[in-house]
């Protein structure tokens, strides 16, 4: 099928412009489309984001270190916390320089016009910056794409073709008339498929995800939906693939809308708990890790996971919580965290 995100192998193949993006709006988007919608609104109820600068702090961390996992960066989200607080991990520079290039661009999410090639452009060399050969300009040679376990999910767009279908992709994005929750998850898999840089695409790509939905709603600027999307790697691999065997991309649009939902409900969860009406919240979850550290050495994440029916990244930060009132010491176990309620210096 020709259209804009076409994968063009030959050149003398057809090159169509001006193509509306293949998908179907189907009922299960104009749920997740009203389900979302009501959740920001009771998010806004519950919490303002812009007035609480620890929350939001904590969000943007989370939301990098989300997305450079994916790409298999190796800091944990305590090492990327720490870095972004001046302290010095022993980590490959190479992902340190990750993690300060996605936190340079997402500070400065509010200057991007989402529509602008340049601002495309540059936001990629601040990402890329001092990482890639081809930073803040559109790759010059063809790619193969593949998942995180080398499995090729397609071939990028021919170089001499991707300015202009970029181009295309953005005056879509800014003159359709489909909901933004919608069209921003079309912009995000049509960019997978034209793939126009050498390096980096993923992370731009999920950087303009989250400044066009933060231009539907401010709130979407500090929820960090690529932190659910990392919990859900496989999922969204998975969403990919099926895509592009249908050749167009509703799969993968019921896909992150199921992400933004479950970001929103995290959210919302969260703000309860740091209301003092929800503080009881918390000793049940005490109570429930003390509860199963009567008969267990350590618990896990994953442990948490289950006991409080949450996902990774709130049972992460739960762990936390607990370590940080000294209620519980962290350490390695197997080659993952765990945390036991023994002598505190065990930590390290």
């Amino acid at each position: 099928m020709c259209g804009i995100i076409e994968i063009i192998i030959d050149p003398a193949r057809c090159y169509m412009r001006n193509q509306k993006p293949p998908f179907e709006i189907t009922n299960q988007m104009i749920d997740y489309v009203a389900e979302i919608a009501e959740l920001v609104g009771k998010l806004s109820a519950v919490a303002s984001l812009s007035a609480n600068p620890m929350l939001r702090r904590s969000n943007r961390i989370r939301t990098i270190h989300g997305s450079l996992a994916i790409e298999q960066n190796t800091l944990s989200l305590e090492q990327v916390t720490a870095v972004l607080n001046g302290k010095h991990v022993l980590a490959p520079p190479k992902d340190i320089a990750e993690v300060k290039n996605a936190y340079e661009i997402y500070e400065r999410l509010d200057e991007l016009d989402p529509y602008s090639v340049d601002d495309f452009l540059t936001a990629h060399g601040i990402m890329t910056r001092g990482l890639v050969e081809e930073s803040g300009v559109f790759r010059s040679r063809p790619v193969g794409v593949v998942d995180s376990e080398g499995h090729v999910l397609h071939f990028g767009t021919l170089p001499q073709y991707v300015p202009a279908l970029v181009t295309e992709l953005l005056d879509w994005t800014k003159t359709s008339e489909v909901h933004m929750l919608i069209r921003s998850c079309v912009f995000h898999y049509e960019l997978e498929l034209i793939y126009p840089f050498a390096d980096g695409n993923g992370r731009v790509g999920r950087l303009w995800h989250t400044l066009l939905l933060s231009k539907w709603n401010p709130a979407f600027a500090w929820l960090p939906v690529e932190s659910i999307i990392h919990d859900r790697q496989q999922e969204y691999y998975a969403a990919i693939n099926a895509s592009n065997d249908t050749g167009e991309s509703t799969i993968f649009i019921e896909f992150m809308l199921s992400a933004i939902k479950a970001s929103l409900i995290e959210a919302i969860s969260t703000s309860d708990e740091m209301s003092d009406g929800k503080m009881d919240k918390a000793t049940l979850r005490w109570n429930k890790i003390q509860e199963y550290l009567k008969t267990h050495d350590y618990i896990m994440n994953a442990d948490v996971r289950e006991l409080c029916g949450v996902s990774a990244a709130t049972a992460n930060r739960i762990l936390s919580s607990f370590v940080k009132e000294r209620k519980l010491s962290k350490y390695r176990e197997g080659g993952h965290w765990a945390y036991s309620m023994q002598s505190y210096g065990r930590l390290q």
